[in-house]
């Protein structure tokens, strides 16, 4: 057990693990199969408390934190990777409001989230803005009564099935740093629509759609925090929050087949014996566990940090997003190689586990940008290593000021 988890910690993780063992597992693969939203896994969700754990208590949540919403997203995940991003996903949708809100719009807001009343998306990514966030399309205007929005929102998860939405828009297109504000858009808002549902690979039971603004209007109280021109920095401060949550996913999305993985090899007989004897088999099986472990320490200090208020939060956010999914995928993708021919037929849960994995390392900032994020943080620290300089030959500074023809 990860040493630095606490009495309350525990509750959480423990709690999950049993709304995900009686309620999630069982209906897994019927909402894989159907990609229907499972209303009676999120009553279940809400009547544990699990669905107000990152909220403030002042607001009618937990007050838990984001090392215990990595917890529970990660027990989840290892039922179903689907039903984690289900229950993820409200967080990343609250995070703005959470840190950028109005007194008047958190108290509205978020207790309805955390009673699980009412659910809640995030509408950032465009068409033509994916990772570059900073070109948006969608445009806010001011009116007599509040804004018009028009444009429309791609990659939305939750979408359809959520009530309130934190969407980002452009209200200066002049400017560079204040280009971009937030509002929350209310499901109901006359010139807001659902225009497309995404047929899935993976997380298939939890809708992922197009949103679309036609001369939608909202009104001034719904400005996030009452501020244009904060959108950008509200979308990054959210991400940076929401990353280890996806971390989690992974992290329990490579749990879950490693856990199949190794009842399979004690059980499967080939040669006379399981094939959980054989070396080969143990050394893969060694492997993913090793990864797992990693990820799961990476992912719990990455969330204790935040929780702790650290001040540059951004690498060690990226750090545990980048390694956890993509050990998810190796994991899940040698789960798969573990069960043969078995693990690529749907009558067996491991290809699932896999299909689900994938998404983890593209949505919420893809493992390159993670990657990116983290080397600018290794560089700069670079600048405080002055005592090793001396111990790199001077060649080195030459090439560089007098250019070399390679």
């Amino acid at each position: 057990m990860i040493p630095f988890l606490t009495e309350e910690n525990l509750k959480w993780k423990e709690l999950a693990r049993e709304v995900a063992e009686k309620v999630v597992r069982p209906l897994a693969a019927k909402y894989d199969q159907l990609q229907e939203y499972p209303w009676e896994v999120k009553d279940a969700m809400a009547e544990a408390g699990l669905l107000g754990v990152w909220i403030p208590k002042e607001y009618g949540g937990h007050g838990a934190g984001v090392l215990d919403l990595c917890l529970v997203t990660e027990e989840l995940s290892k039922a179903c990777g689907g039903i984690g991003v289900a229950f993820a996903v409200n967080a990343l949708g609250s995070f703005p409001i959470i840190l950028s809100g109005t007194e008047e719009q958190k108290k509205h807001y978020l207790p309805q989230i955390a009673k699980g009343e009412k659910l809640i998306a995030f509408g950032l990514s465009e068409k033509f803005a994916g990772s570059d966030a900073g070109s948006l399309r969608t445009r806010a205007e001011k009116s007599a009564g509040g804004w018009i929005i028009n444009g429309e929102k791609k990659w939305t998860t939750n979408g359809g099935i959520a009530e309130i939405y934190s969407v980002f828009a452009v209200t200066d297109p002049e400017s560079q740093r204040a280009r971009i504000s937030a509002f929350i858009v209310e499901k109901d808002d006359p010139g807001f629509s659902i225009t497309k549902i995404e047929d899935k690979m993976g997380i298939r039971a939890v809708p992922v759609v197009e949103l679309d603004f036609e001369n939608c209007e909202v009104p001034e109280d719904r400005l996030l925090g009452g501020k244009t021109g904060q959108g950008f920095k509200q979308a990054m401060m959210t991400l940076d929050r929401a990353r280890p949550g996806v971390a989690g996913q992974g992290v329990g999305l490579a749990q879950g087949a490693l856990d199949y993985a190794a009842v399979y090899a004690n059980r499967r007989q080939q040669f006379g014996k399981s094939i959980g004897s054989f070396q080969m088999i143990q050394g893969m099986l060694a492997d993913m566990s090793a990864r797992v472990e990693a990820a799961r320490y990476l992912v719990y200090a990455a969330a204790k940090n935040i929780d702790n208020g650290a001040s540059n939060i951004s690498a060690l956010a990226a750090q545990a997003k980048l390694f956890a999914t993509d050990t998810a995928m190796s994991v899940t993708t040698d789960a798969v190689q573990i069960f043969g021919g078995y693990g690529y037929m749907k009558d067996y849960p491991v290809e699932k586990f896999m299909r689900d994995a994938k998404i983890t390392q593209i949505y919420e900032g893809t493992n390159q940008v993670q990657r990116m994020v983290t080397a600018r943080h290794v560089l700069k620290g670079a600048r405080d290593l002055k005592h090793l300089e001396e111990f790199i030959p001077n060649e080195v500074q030459k090439d560089v000021d007098l250019g070399t023809e390679d």
